[in-house]
């Protein structure tokens, strides 16, 4: 017996001395967060790519910015003028952008056919994922799939036979055109959107409030669009920017001046023959993409988070 008690012994010693002796030569557990406690660290693998990435991120909006407030002289004379900076800023090109052409009304009128658009399409995305999610029907995730499947259908290929419709139905040259055609591919990334946001709240909520004899109206007002606030954010900023910046469907359908959206109006009245306006070209540039980027700095947080639930469903 004293020699088994021994050997046990005698092997007990040796795997705390192999486990002293791993943790020895282990890394430490606070290994993570001391490795950027050096500054050449910090700079190669935080500050460079950080500064890289604002460089790519940023410089064309301070290049619209410098272009809008340069003169002529100063676009095209590059031997006297830099390029990357003014030296004589003017208003000149700001003023033709709105007195010359019908640039207040095309940013009416972008404002209008996005807004509309996107609340169409959130409310159909609602009730489109809500019915996939929860009513839990047969060839529910069928369904889910083929709608985001039409989603990857380029536009290009859509607006012919949209256009089509468009013609027939009296639509052609009015905001309706936009408006009723926006939804087509908007609704199918919403939905998708919505259904990965749907998916993540508990199903007992919903079952406590159908005993409770709440229908699924009451439970998709009261419960289910309070929970995915965040979701409904996601889904409209990001239908939003996507009407703001539509291009075909808008080239298509409007050919008056005083109909038209900032990224046809700029492009098409602003461009004459082989003639580039630059200046007031970037001056409608910069100043359309203002508000978008307004919209992105008010609700970010709450877009990080829902992409974030979405992603983890």
């Amino acid at each position: 017996m004293s020699t088994v008690t021994n050997r046990q012994a005698d092997h007990a010693g040796t795997d705390i001395e192999a486990r002293e002796g791993g943790r020895s030569h282990g890394p430490a557990p606070n290994e993570g967060m001391t490795y950027l406690s050096s500054i050449p660290r910090r700079v190669v693998t935080v500050y460079i790519p950080l500064l890289i990435f604002l460089f790519v991120l940023l410089f064309p909006f301070y290049w619209m910015a410098i272009t809008t407030f340069k003169s002529n002289e100063e676009l095209y004379n590059f031997h006297d003028f830099s390029p990357f900076w003014v030296v004589n800023a003017t208003l000149a090109n700001v003023e033709k952008l709105f007195f010359d052409t019908s640039y207040p009304v095309w940013l009416w009128n972008t404002m209008l056919v996005s807004t509309v658009a996107t609340f169409l399409s959130l409310f159909c995305a609602v009730c489109a994922a809500y019915a996939i999610e929860r009513l839990r029907f047969s060839g529910a995730r069928v369904v889910g799939l083929a709608i985001f499947l039409a989603y990857l259908v380029p536009p290009s290929i859509l607006f012919i036979p949209l256009a089509t419709m468009v013609f027939s139905y009296g639509l052609f040259d009015t905001n309706w055109a936009l408006i009723l055609t926006y939804p087509t591919f908007l609704i199918p990334f919403c939905t998708w959107l919505l259904m990965g946001y749907f998916r993540s709240i508990p199903y007992e909520l919903e079952e406590c409030a159908l005993i409770d004899g709440a229908s699924r109206l009451q439970i998709l007002v009261r419960i289910i669009l309070p929970l995915s606030v965040p979701g409904l954010i996601s889904a409209g900023i990001f239908a939003f920017t996507l009407s703001w910046n539509e291009f075909i469907y808008a080239l298509t359908f409007i050919s008056s001046s005083e109909n038209k959206t900032v990224p046809v109006g700029v492009v098409t009245e602003l461009v004459e023959g082989d003639v580039y306006h630059w200046g007031s070209l970037m001056a409608g540039a910069l100043l359309g993409s203002l508000p978008v980027a307004i919209l992105y700095s008010f609700f970010v947080e709450h877009y990080v988070s829902s992409m974030t639930g979405a992603v983890k469903e």
